[in-house]
Protein backbone atom coordinates (compact mmCIF):
# COMPACT_ATOMS: atom_id res chain seq x y z
CA UNK A 1 0.00 0.00 0.00
CA UNK A 2 1.39 3.41 -0.90
CA UNK A 3 1.40 6.33 1.53
CA UNK A 4 -1.35 8.10 -0.38
CA UNK A 5 -3.55 5.12 -1.20
CA UNK A 6 -6.98 5.52 0.49
CA UNK A 7 -8.01 2.60 2.67
CA UNK A 8 -11.43 2.44 0.98
CA UNK A 9 -9.70 1.18 -2.19
CA UNK A 10 -8.13 -1.81 -0.44
CA UNK A 11 -9.45 -5.33 -0.89
CA UNK A 12 -10.52 -7.32 2.21
CA UNK A 13 -7.30 -9.37 1.90
CA UNK A 14 -5.17 -6.20 1.85
CA UNK A 15 -7.01 -4.79 4.87
CA UNK A 16 -6.47 -8.04 6.76
CA UNK A 17 -2.78 -8.01 5.88
CA UNK A 18 -2.49 -4.44 7.18
CA UNK A 19 -3.90 -5.49 10.55
CA UNK A 20 -1.64 -8.53 10.72
CA UNK A 21 1.40 -6.32 10.13
CA UNK A 22 0.18 -3.82 12.74
CA UNK A 23 -0.46 -6.33 15.54
CA UNK A 24 3.13 -6.45 16.88
CA UNK A 25 3.18 -2.65 17.09
CA UNK A 26 -0.21 -2.56 18.77
CA UNK A 27 1.03 -4.97 21.42
CA UNK A 28 4.28 -3.07 21.88
CA UNK A 29 2.62 0.29 22.45
CA UNK A 30 -0.52 -0.79 24.27
CA UNK A 31 -1.04 1.43 27.29
CA UNK A 32 1.47 4.02 26.08
CA UNK A 33 0.66 7.71 25.86
CA UNK A 34 1.03 9.35 22.46
CA UNK A 35 1.19 13.14 22.16
CA UNK A 36 -0.03 14.17 18.73
CA UNK A 37 0.46 17.65 17.30
CA UNK A 38 -2.43 18.47 14.98
CA UNK A 39 -2.19 21.36 12.53
CA UNK A 40 -1.84 22.54 8.95
CA UNK A 41 -4.00 21.27 6.09
CA UNK A 42 -5.34 18.42 8.21
CA UNK A 43 -7.24 21.05 10.21
CA UNK A 44 -8.90 22.69 7.22
CA UNK A 45 -9.67 19.86 4.78
CA UNK A 46 -12.96 18.15 5.81
CA UNK A 47 -11.84 14.73 4.57
CA UNK A 48 -8.55 14.97 6.47
CA UNK A 49 -10.38 16.18 9.57
CA UNK A 50 -12.55 13.08 9.49
CA UNK A 51 -9.58 10.80 8.89
CA UNK A 52 -7.72 12.37 11.78
CA UNK A 53 -10.64 11.99 14.20
CA UNK A 54 -11.18 8.35 13.24
CA UNK A 55 -7.48 7.56 13.65
CA UNK A 56 -7.42 9.16 17.12
CA UNK A 57 -10.41 7.05 18.17
CA UNK A 58 -8.77 3.94 16.71
CA UNK A 59 -5.61 4.55 18.76
CA UNK A 60 -7.75 4.72 21.90
CA UNK A 61 -9.72 1.60 20.99
CA UNK A 62 -6.56 -0.49 20.51
CA UNK A 63 -5.24 0.45 23.93
CA UNK A 64 -3.11 3.56 23.43
CA UNK A 65 -3.71 6.92 25.11
CA UNK A 66 -3.68 9.70 22.50
CA UNK A 67 -3.24 13.30 23.66
CA UNK A 68 -3.90 15.94 20.99
CA UNK A 69 -2.15 19.33 21.05
CA UNK A 70 -3.42 21.57 18.27
CA UNK A 71 -2.57 24.77 16.49
CA UNK A 72 -4.85 27.26 14.77
CA UNK A 73 -2.77 29.99 13.16
CA UNK A 74 -4.91 30.41 10.00
CA UNK A 75 -8.11 30.59 12.04
CA UNK A 76 -6.56 33.22 14.31
CA UNK A 77 -5.50 35.24 11.28
CA UNK A 78 -9.01 35.08 9.78
CA UNK A 79 -10.66 36.48 12.92
CA UNK A 80 -8.00 39.17 13.36
CA UNK A 81 -8.67 40.29 9.77
CA UNK A 82 -12.42 40.40 10.40
CA UNK A 83 -11.82 42.54 13.50
CA UNK A 84 -9.32 44.77 11.63
CA UNK A 85 -6.54 43.90 14.05
CA UNK A 86 -3.22 44.02 12.24
CA UNK A 87 -0.71 41.24 12.80
CA UNK A 88 3.02 41.77 13.23
CA UNK A 89 5.54 38.94 13.03
CA UNK A 90 9.10 38.92 14.33
CA UNK A 91 11.30 35.97 13.34
CA UNK A 92 8.20 33.97 12.46
CA UNK A 93 6.48 34.64 15.79
CA UNK A 94 3.28 36.65 16.10
CA UNK A 95 3.56 39.73 18.32
CA UNK A 96 0.64 39.21 20.70
CA UNK A 97 -0.73 42.26 22.51
CA UNK A 98 -3.77 42.17 24.82
CA UNK A 99 -6.32 42.53 21.99
CA UNK A 100 -4.63 39.83 19.93
CA UNK A 101 -4.45 37.55 22.99
CA UNK A 102 -8.21 37.86 23.45
CA UNK A 103 -8.66 36.64 19.87
CA UNK A 104 -6.12 33.84 20.37
CA UNK A 105 -8.02 32.58 23.41
CA UNK A 106 -11.35 32.77 21.59
CA UNK A 107 -10.01 30.84 18.62
CA UNK A 108 -7.61 28.32 20.16
CA UNK A 109 -9.36 27.70 23.46
CA UNK A 110 -12.83 28.11 22.02
CA UNK A 111 -13.86 27.49 18.43
CA UNK A 112 -10.93 25.39 17.20
CA UNK A 113 -10.63 23.32 20.36
CA UNK A 114 -14.33 22.52 20.49
CA UNK A 115 -14.48 21.73 16.77
CA UNK A 116 -11.76 19.09 17.27
CA UNK A 117 -13.52 17.69 20.34
CA UNK A 118 -16.75 17.43 18.36
CA UNK A 119 -15.02 15.67 15.46
CA UNK A 120 -13.49 13.05 17.76
CA UNK A 121 -16.73 12.52 19.66
CA UNK A 122 -18.70 12.08 16.43
CA UNK A 123 -16.13 9.47 15.38
CA UNK A 124 -16.93 7.49 18.52
CA UNK A 125 -14.42 8.84 21.03
CA UNK A 126 -14.80 10.65 24.35
CA UNK A 127 -12.75 13.80 23.93
CA UNK A 128 -12.48 16.68 26.38
CA UNK A 129 -11.14 20.12 25.47
CA UNK A 130 -8.58 21.93 27.61
CA UNK A 131 -6.24 24.88 27.50
CA UNK A 132 -3.15 25.32 29.61
CA UNK A 133 -5.24 27.39 32.03
CA UNK A 134 -7.42 24.43 33.01
CA UNK A 135 -6.16 22.69 36.13
CA UNK A 136 -2.96 24.77 35.87
CA UNK A 137 -2.08 22.39 33.07
CA UNK A 138 0.67 24.44 31.40
CA UNK A 139 3.00 27.05 32.81
CA UNK A 140 5.01 29.26 30.48
CA UNK A 141 7.86 31.73 30.55
CA UNK A 142 7.99 34.91 28.54
CA UNK A 143 9.70 34.77 25.16
CA UNK A 144 11.52 37.60 23.39
CA UNK A 145 13.02 37.54 19.93
CA UNK A 146 16.72 36.86 19.37
CA UNK A 147 17.34 40.58 19.00
CA UNK A 148 15.42 41.46 22.16
CA UNK A 149 12.08 42.52 20.69
CA UNK A 150 9.20 42.17 23.16
CA UNK A 151 6.64 39.81 21.61
CA UNK A 152 3.92 40.58 24.14
CA UNK A 153 1.91 37.63 25.45
CA UNK A 154 4.08 34.96 23.85
CA UNK A 155 5.47 32.24 26.05
CA UNK A 156 7.35 28.97 25.98
CA UNK A 157 5.76 26.09 27.88
CA UNK A 158 8.15 25.04 30.66
CA UNK A 159 6.06 22.76 32.89
CA UNK A 160 3.03 20.54 32.35
CA UNK A 161 0.80 19.31 35.15
CA UNK A 162 0.81 15.82 33.70
CA UNK A 163 -1.51 14.34 36.35
CA UNK A 164 -4.43 16.19 34.76
CA UNK A 165 -3.76 14.33 31.51
CA UNK A 166 -3.21 11.02 33.27
CA UNK A 167 -6.51 11.25 35.14
CA UNK A 168 -8.42 11.95 31.95
CA UNK A 169 -6.67 9.15 30.05
CA UNK A 170 -7.35 6.67 32.86
CA UNK A 171 -11.04 7.60 32.69
CA UNK A 172 -11.10 6.73 28.99
CA UNK A 173 -11.08 10.33 27.81
CA UNK A 174 -9.01 11.84 25.00
CA UNK A 175 -7.49 15.21 26.03
CA UNK A 176 -7.48 17.90 23.32
CA UNK A 177 -5.21 20.75 24.40
CA UNK A 178 -4.97 24.34 23.17
CA UNK A 179 -1.39 25.70 23.57
CA UNK A 180 -2.19 28.52 26.00
CA UNK A 181 -0.08 28.73 29.15
CA UNK A 182 0.07 30.85 32.28
CA UNK A 183 3.12 32.82 33.41
CA UNK A 184 1.69 35.54 35.64
CA UNK A 185 -0.50 36.38 32.66
CA UNK A 186 -2.02 34.33 29.88
CA UNK A 187 0.44 33.52 27.09
CA UNK A 188 0.14 31.74 23.77
CA UNK A 189 2.68 29.14 22.72
CA UNK A 190 3.41 27.31 19.50
CA UNK A 191 1.60 23.96 19.35
CA UNK A 192 4.82 22.10 18.54
CA UNK A 193 6.53 23.57 21.62
CA UNK A 194 3.58 22.66 23.84
CA UNK A 195 3.46 19.13 22.41
CA UNK A 196 7.18 18.65 23.02
CA UNK A 197 6.82 19.73 26.64
CA UNK A 198 3.92 17.29 27.09
CA UNK A 199 6.16 14.59 25.67
CA UNK A 200 8.88 15.25 28.21
CA UNK A 201 6.33 15.20 31.05
CA UNK A 202 4.59 12.02 29.88
CA UNK A 203 7.75 10.15 28.86
CA UNK A 204 6.44 8.86 25.52
CA UNK A 205 5.84 10.75 22.35
CA UNK A 206 5.10 10.54 18.68
CA UNK A 207 4.46 13.42 16.33
CA UNK A 208 1.68 13.11 13.79
CA UNK A 209 1.89 16.31 11.79
CA UNK A 210 -0.04 17.51 8.76
CA UNK A 211 2.75 16.32 6.49
CA UNK A 212 3.37 13.42 4.16
CA UNK A 213 5.19 11.48 6.89
CA UNK A 214 5.20 11.24 10.66
CA UNK A 215 8.05 13.14 12.27
CA UNK A 216 9.77 11.23 15.08
CA UNK A 217 10.82 13.14 18.16
CA UNK A 218 13.00 12.28 21.10
CA UNK A 219 10.87 9.29 22.08
CA UNK A 220 10.86 5.88 20.44
CA UNK A 221 7.89 6.57 18.24
CA UNK A 222 6.10 3.70 16.52
CA UNK A 223 5.79 3.93 12.73
CA UNK A 224 2.04 4.51 12.93
CA UNK A 225 0.82 7.69 11.27
CA UNK A 226 -2.58 9.27 11.02
CA UNK A 227 -4.32 8.96 7.68
CA UNK A 228 -4.45 12.74 7.77
CA UNK A 229 -0.66 12.79 7.92
CA UNK A 230 -0.20 10.26 5.14
CA UNK A 231 -1.90 12.37 2.46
Amino acid sequence: MTATEPTDSLTPRQKSQTWVEALPLLRQYQGKTMVIKYGGNAMTDPALQQDFAEDIVLLKLVGMNPVVVHGGGPQIEQLLDRLNIKSQFVQGMRVTDADTMDVVEMVLGGAVNKDIVTLINKAGGDAVGLSGKDGNLMHARKVVSDDGVDLGNVGEIVTVHYKVIQVLAAAGMIPVIAPIGVCGYVARSQASSAAARCERSLAFFTYVASMSTAIPSTGSAPPIASAAARR
